[in-house]
């Protein structure tokens, strides 16, 4: 068939992709976005969305019809160690209009942004349309060769940008190079029932070599127990009542029920990655968000991280597109400009991961709370440091686009 023709296509209708994708079509970019499922709703993803990126939606006039989206606000982050609470980040003391990490589930940001896109008639999303492989022509990127059931096709596009994830086939097929950094653990995904309704609050939990998150989903806890890396298999032998056991041995028991872990069904793997590409641009295509830069899920910046590329992309594509300039070195732009916040904070998840969290998994018997973290307790206006780095990460970006 005749390849289909836009600006440009974006692999991935994740937070990276719908983000940029909103901004280039608002800017009067003619842009195609390709999201390979029927839906958003995915469950067990990204759902913390910061202070940075609330900035980022004031500044286009989103904030307000954002937060009036199902979601609950956390001002401290209190870790419970040993039974002990502590107070490590307080957001309240930042600098920002909205002083809190809010919860949103990610499918509700993402269908709430997407239906603000489709205002703009240069906005296009094919659902269920999966990027099988890039096309070159000449040795440069050309477009992108999708799917949608058993309809195969090409879409030509001056500028192709990968933002389908963590395991990208767009990043694969164009033959990105990767850089994985040595990750000690992975996550176990669940939800758990909600024992009344007074007094919510996401927390995290360590004891015995055992760690737990959980956050506040209205209706129930959707948590997070941290295990050594490779070791699921492990817990399926021992089976899942010892897992139940193991979560209500550090777990809150007085405020949420166990009773819906009832098969392995219902608890996901997510095998942690930290990893980035060498390069994120070859000629004619760009990479932004998860399948240039894996986050780890420590602190929950992965979707701001990716939001911000997004903006960052957006602020360098809209000029760019609308000169006809999709060269390499204005590609190269991208990661000049988020390579290096992005390999902070990797560097601070990868050393948060090797000296506490791994040590963690490592102790047996009752744990005490570290002298650092005491220091948190002592001296309250310590809070605002991890505050800031965690609302606001290193080199937010801000909208610079002329609409």
């Amino acid at each position: 068939m005749t390849p289909l023709q836009t600006q440009c296509v974006i692999t991935g209708g994740g937070p990276a992709g719908i983000v940029l994708g909103y901004i280039l079509a608002r800017a009067g970019i003619e842009v195609t976005v390709l999201e390979k499922w029927p839906d958003f709703f995915r469950d067990f993803r990204g759902d913390t969305i910061h202070s940075s990126t609330m900035a980022i939606l004031r500044e286009l006039g989103l904030i307000d019809e954002f937060l009036k989206l199902p979601h609950s606000e956390m001002e401290t982050m209190t870790l419970h160690i040993g039974g002990e609470p502590v107070t490590i980040a307080d957001f309240r003391k930042i600098d920002a209009r909205e002083k809190f990490i809010a919860f949103v589930p990610q499918w509700d940001f993402l269908n709430f942004l997407s239906e603000k896109a489709k205002q703009f008639p240069t906005f296009h999303l094919l659902m269920e349309t999966e990027a099988t492989d890039v096309v070159r022509e000449a040795g440069r990127v050309v477009g992108v060769r999708a799917k949608k059931g058993s309809e195969e096709y090409e879409i030509r596009a001056q500028l192709v940008v990968g933002a389908d994830g963590r395991h990208s086939t767009v990043r694969e097929k164009a033959g990105f190079e990767i850089e994985n950094k040595g990750v000690p653990i992975d996550v176990l995904w669940f939800r758990v029932g909600l024992k009344g309704k007074d007094e919510k609050r996401s927390l995290a939990y360590a004891d015995d070599g055992r760690a737990l998150v959980m956050l506040d989903r209205h209706d129930f806890w959707q948590c997070a127990y941290i295990i050594k890396k490779d070791t699921f298999k492990d817990w399926q032998v021992k089976g899942l009542a010892a897992f139940k056991e193991s979560i209500a041995q550090i777990a809150p028991t007085d405020s949420i029920s166990l009773d819906e872990i009832d098969s392995w069904d219902k608890v996901k793997l997510l095998s942690v990655t930290v990893d980035h590409a060498k390069e994120w641009a070859q000629d004619g295509i760009v990479l932004i968000g998860d399948a240039a830069h894996a986050m780890s899920p420590l602190g929950g910046v992965g979707i701001n991280y990716a939001i911000h590329d997004a903006v960052a992309a957006a602020n360098i594509l809209v000029p760019a597109l609308r000169a006809g300039d999709t060269s390499l070195a204005t590609l190269h732009k991208i990661q000049a400009r988020r390579g290096g916040p992005v390999k902070k904070m990797q560097t601070i998840q990868v050393r948060m991961q090797d000296h506490v969290l791994s040590p963690l998994l490592n102790t047996h018997g009752h744990m005490h709370v570290p002298f650092i973290l005491k220091l948190f307790r002592w001296f309250p206006a310590l809070q605002k440091y991890p505050a800031r780095m965690i609302g606001y990460g290193f080199q937010p970006e801000h909208i610079e686009v002329e609409f």
